[in-house]
């Protein structure tokens, strides 16, 4: 039997270092995007708190079961009965560790899968703009899919899309629907955001869905914004430009399988030696 079509939503923000008003933009966000019928809702990297200075993260953040962003979140999901995908919290995961972690919340309240990012950010870029995630976030060691009503998910956050292999690999174990949350650089996503998200689609014939930070944030980071969402031939169905708000784009799962007949990329299994 066909799985029928849903309406995918990506919240864009521009998070900061307040983690109340951050959560409280967000969930605002969410009621707009289940208000104009949205099924499935995604939020960005980094929806809970985005800064730059390491001891002001480490007074901020929370154990998972302690995290208020979690917990309304999840709340939240219950009373609107839809399906969110909270692109990243930054959760305590240690005295001197935390984790980059994407939530799957079901229309239950219930957590249906979590994802911690496997791919650190550290990265010299031109103009003295540099990063180095591994120094306080301790990376993920798994890939992370789930079933939705419409087929299955696989997770991945932000940096994670210039490693093509993984979503090879969540592609081969079954997503037909793949999430990169990201809170990209201005200057890297000028560069690359659109031809990186349009390639990890064409590749897999995976639908892409990748909400993003945006905007000039208290800390002084710039990110890049556009919100995208990419059909399995590659095609952008919908781009969230610069601006905080919601994209949506209908998702017929129907086109996976059509583009993976066409080019059946991931079932080849062989390599040149």
């Amino acid at each position: 039997m066909s799985l029928r079509p849903f309406t995918a939503a990506c919240v864009q923000l521009t998070s900061g270092s307040d983690m109340s008003a951050n959560i409280k933009s967000a969930s605002e966000l969410i009621r707009e995007a289940a208000a104009g019928g949205a099924d499935f809702i995604a939020t960005p990297e980094n929806t809970n708190l985005l800064l730059l200075d390491n001891d002001e993260r480490f007074r901020k953040v929370h154990p998972q079961a302690e995290d208020p962003g979690l917990l309304a979140f999840r709340a939240l999901a219950g009373e609107l009965h839809k399906w969110l995908l909270i692109g990243s919290l930054i959760i305590r995961v240690g005295d001197d560790k935390v984790a980059n972690r994407s939530f799957l919340i079901a229309p239950d309240g219930t957590i249906a899968a979590h994802y911690d990012k496997i791919h650190m950010f550290d990265v010299d870029l031109p103009g003295g703009e540099n990063y180095r995630e591994s120094a306080v976030y301790e990376p993920g060691t798994a890939v992370a899919i789930a079933g939705l009503p419409w087929g299955h998910i696989g997770l991945s956050i932000c940096y994670d899309v210039r490693f093509p292999y993984l979503y090879r690999e969540l592609a081969q174990r079954g997503a037909e629907f793949l999430t990169c949350p990201s809170a990209f650089t201005r200057q890297t996503g000028e560069a690359h955001w659109h031809v990186l998200l349009r390639a990890r689609a064409i590749e897999t014939g995976s639908f892409m869905i990748a909400p993003a930070q945006t905007g000039d944030h208290d800390c002084g980071r710039k990110t890049y914004g556009h919100s995208l969402i990419v059909s399995p031939w590659g095609e952008v169905l919908t781009d969230g430009g610069t601006e905080v708000g919601i994209v949506t784009a209908e998702i017929d799962p129907s086109l996976v399988e059509d583009a993976r007949a066409r080019i059946p990329a991931i079932s080849a299994d062989h390599y040149p030696r």
